[in-house]
């Protein structure tokens, strides 16, 4: 790791914090550890703040923000923009309070960093018996939850490949534009490049995409990191798709109109707060 770059890992949450623990669980054992730990919150009540307390006190090492909004709605994007704002950090690696890392997941990211480009990656979706074994469990057995889970490849970690595959896989053509909110890295002078997530965006779905699409418009590329930055996804029932169709609307005009720079993010959001 380059020593001059300083990484914030973001995570995303809402009322779900026995999932978060893990989540932050698996931030600690990390082989390289964030120089900050931002918690975008997007209205938890207090169960959450308090698990952050309590994990802070176990963990003084790790510089644990918890940057919060009131809960109104689905607002992601929203919280995610507040919580690049408070980032001190050069590089922002994104992923969601309800994934486990493997120890690794910081290090191969970090891997493939570079200057023009973001990178996006996958997950291994873990089933309901196994995630309710976690969530009672103070360790891991990862070897174990290769099997527990669909797409086992993503588990796989083979450092040698996934510098081979950074640039082709998944990149071009169809998959262009095909990123997981879950698992992906910004420079964060890039995402003000962009201004950020597009707040436009309520409602589950399409936010990742619609910033993917104008990183790539205003000329970041894309590299996708397989067979590394490995994370396991724990079950949970769908989010309403209520507003997928009005956001995949949105998609359509950023594509058509061949946008950059949205109107209601990072700048906006910092005015209004």
């Amino acid at each position: 790791m380059d020593a001059s770059t300083s990484v914030a890992i973001l995570i995303a949450t809402y009322n779900w914090p026995k999932a978060l623990q893990q989540t932050l669980m698996s931030v600690a054992n990390q082989t390289i550890q964030p120089n900050e730990v931002l918690i975008a919150d997007d209205g938890s009540d207090e169960r959450t703040s308090k698990l952050i307390q309590a994990f802070k006190l176990h963990h003084p090492n790790l510089n644990i923000i918890h940057v919060w909004h009131e809960d109104n709605g689905f607002r992601l994007a929203a919280i995610r923009n507040k919580s690049i704002r408070m980032a001190q950090s050069d590089y922002i690696i994104q992923i969601d309070g309800d994934i486990i890392l493997d120890q690794h997941f910081i290090a191969d990211h970090l891997s493939l960093k570079e200057k023009g480009f973001f990178v996006t990656g996958s997950r291994l979706l873990l089933g309901k018996k196994i995630t309710d074994e976690l969530l009672e469990s103070e360790k891991i057995n990862f070897a174990r939850l290769r099997w527990k889970g669909k797409n086992f490849f993503n588990t796989l970690r083979i450092p040698m490949f996934t510098g081979l595959l950074q640039n082709s896989y998944k990149t071009k053509g169809k998959y262009l534009y095909y990123v997981k909110g879950c698992n992906m890295a910004f420079w964060k002078s890039d995402l003000y490049l962009v201004n950020g997530y597009d707040e436009s965006f309520n409602g589950w779905g399409r936010e990742d995409t619609d910033i993917c699409i104008r990183l790539i418009h205003t000329g970041v590329k894309k590299k996708f990191i397989k067979f590394g930055g490995v994370q396991y996804h724990l079950h949970h029932p769908l989010a309403s798709r209520d507003q997928l169709e009005a956001n995949d609307a949105l998609i359509e005009q950023l594509r058509l109109n061949q946008i950059s720079f949205c109107k209601q993010g990072l700048v906006k959001s910092e005015q209004k707060n």
